[in-house]
């Protein structure tokens, strides 16, 4: 899962790549006296589904991301897991301290006062 994410990951720089470099062919081609429309085509085309891919692809590597953080279910993460046993042991450890309030209490009171 991890590795699949990080292919993608490549992938996106891969395509930002492709998309600098028809960006730069595009000023290129523009800034010659008489230009190239099939090329600027092709180019422009390039470009819009580069950019695209990139943003399809961020999109879910931040909804992925967005549940991860949320700790929503998903898979292998264990995130969700290790926040709710906190979340007991912080729990349990408030119960020990209020429960040692009250012995201490309890004593007090009974205690024979001379």
């Amino acid at each position: 899962m991890a590795n699949d994410r990080l292919r993608a990951l490549e992938e996106v720089e891969n395509q930002i790549a492709t998309i600098l470099q028809c960006a730069g062919n595009i000023v290129l081609e523009l800034s010659k006296d008489k230009h190239n429309a099939s090329f600027l085509d092709r180019q422009l085309s390039q470009f819009t589904g580069s950019v695209s891919r990139v943003e399809t692809e961020l999109s879910s590597q931040i909804k992925y991301l967005t549940q991860v953080a949320t700790g929503q279910p998903h898979e292998g993460s264990t995130y969700s897991a290790r926040k709710d046993c906190q979340m007991a042991l912080n729990r349990a450890e408030y119960a020990r301290v209020k429960l040692g309030e009250l012995g201490r209490t309890c004593e007090v009171m009974l205690d024979p006062q001379p």
